[in-house]
């Protein structure tokens, strides 16, 4: 391997891991999206019971 070679092995290294971090980031935006409002909804569900159960 030539010292060249082995510079654009890294930069396409490079390349596939922002690749994957971007596809990473993408999946975690999508599922908060998607989620969000059900767990939001189950914390204050959640809440709701803790307080009825604590208030005398």
């Amino acid at each position: 391997m030539t010292p060249s070679s082995a510079i654009e092995q890294r930069g396409a290294s490079a390349v596939e891991y922002a690749l994957l971090v971007a596809l990473l980031a993408t999946v975690i935006v999508f599922a908060v999206v998607l989620f969000g409002g059900g767990v939001s909804t189950l914390f204050e569900n959640t809440n709701a019971s803790f307080d009825s159960a604590i208030s005398p």
